[in-house]
């Protein structure tokens, strides 16, 4: 078996993974990392809201 057969990890959190294999220090760090997305999610979502909002606003008028 050569280094090329090893399969690869996925990198990123896969929801709905199974959970029962992951270290504490695993888990708490699948957390930070869900928080941090949960953040740039937000930030993309208030983006999208405040130019859905100026090209409603500029239509109006």
């Amino acid at each position: 078996m050569s280094f090329e057969d090893v399969p690869k990890m996925p990198t990123g959190v896969m929801l709905g993974e199974n959970l029962d294999l992951l270290s504490v220090s695993e888990l708490e760090q699948r957390v930070r990392d869900l928080e941090s997305e949960i953040q740039r999610v937000k930030a993309a979502i208030a983006s999208k809201q405040a130019s859905k909002n100026a090209a409603e606003a500029f239509f109006r008028t």
